[in-house]
């Protein structure tokens, strides 16, 4: 089993400046790639401090450039709000830039706020992405493609340059609901999940749905891979794991601000809004505990077969302490389920 960490943009104070949010999460990439981590992703969003990351593509040529092996994840961009005329010329860019290490992950946008203001109508998301997606693939694989189609109407165009890879980088779709992730995987992507609320039932489906359609492409599908999204967090302590849970419930009253909930927005800040989960409730569904706890916690991903954990760390949580926590992750957790670890010394740290 594969780790990777989610870069996420929290911008909880706009005091704090988005050149410092992005110089930390650069941070983290750098090192990372220094702890053996797999991948880093990054994720689309728009218009609001939450998740707050307008320009996946330009932030994964800037990674590529300050690292070495690690893989660079989208995970995810959002397709409808993209004209794939232009974006898929920009992913084979990318992935020029990259050397190989871009895995373009796809979905429809989730949050209604953000897809609303930029033209996309929520109940139309569905079927653009679809049509996107296709437009995408066919313009990663053809020359002179035309398309007649609902929301795209074009003459033969060749997208330049041409992918260095065959249909351009791997893809992974975004996709929680089981039937859907069989029939994407039967069409050969890689599936990013999450069991939301650390529902085992809903992931046991997920996995199950994602086996049985691997076994039945034999081996055109023997190479995917299905990761899995949580929080989470190596606490020092019982106190520690307290106080982080504390920040992962102000976390979330912002997140389900925009993710279920209203979409109320004040000058691009998200509005935090009560929460009827306690901070107990919350904390049996992520994964922020101590490192004993987290061996144990891991454990059921690992019998699953889950292919790659994708931690997110960052939660109105201190830079410093997001590092300190990679650390001990890669160091004293990662080593119970692979063997991609480095250990980095004070020395290697401080220079980064």
């Amino acid at each position: 089993m594969e780790f990777s960490l989610q870069l996420s943009s929290d911008y909880p104070d706009k005091s704090y400046g988005g050149d410092r949010v992005y110089r930390d999460m650069l941070d983290q990439a750098i090192f990372a790639d220094k702890l053996g981590y797999d991948a880093v992703s990054i994720t689309e969003h728009h218009l609001m401090n939450c998740l707050m990351m307008p320009a996946p593509l330009q932030f994964v040529v800037k990674i590529a450039a300050h690292t070495n092996d690690i893989k660079i994840m989208t995970s995810i961009v959002v397709l409808p709000l993209h004209d794939m005329r232009t974006y898929a010329g920009e992913v084979v860019v990318a992935d020029i830039f990259t050397e190989g290490r871009l895995m373009l992950g796809v979905g429809r946008g989730a949050f209604k706020y953000e897809m609303e203001r930029l033209g996309v109508p929520m109940e139309e998301t569905q079927a653009r992405f679809n049509e996107s997606l296709d437009v995408l693939q066919a313009l990663l694989t053809k020359e002179e493609v035309s398309w007649d189609g609902a929301y795209y109407k074009f003459d033969p165009i060749t997208i330049m340059p041409r992918p260095v890879r065959p249909g351009g980088p791997q893809m992974m779709m975004a996709v929680l609901n089981p039937e859907g992730i069989y029939h994407c995987t039967k069409r050969g992507f890689h599936i990013q999940t999450t069991p939301l609320s650390g529902n085992h039932q809903l992931l046991i489906d997920q996995v199950g749905s994602f086996n049985r359609a691997k076994d039945e492409t034999v081996e055109s599908g023997k190479d995917l891979t299905l990761s899995l999204s949580r929080v989470g967090f190596v606490a020092q302590s019982q106190s520690d794991q307290r106080s982080k849970m504390e920040a992962a419930s102000r976390y979330y009253s912002r997140f389900d601000n925009v993710f279920t909930g209203p979409g109320l927005v004040d000058n691009g800040m998200v509005r935090p809004l009560p929460r009827e989960q306690s901070v107990e409730e919350l904390a049996e569904s992520l994964l922020v505990c101590t490192k004993a706890e987290m061996i144990d916690k891991l454990g059921p991903y690992f019998d699953l077969g889950i292919d790659r954990v994708i931690m997110n760390m960052n939660f109105e949580t201190d830079p410093q302490e997001v590092l300190d926590s990679m650390q001990c992750f890669a160091e004293d957790v990662m080593p119970h389920f692979t063997k991609r670890t480095k250990s980095v010394t004070a020395a290697e740290r401080r220079h980064g």
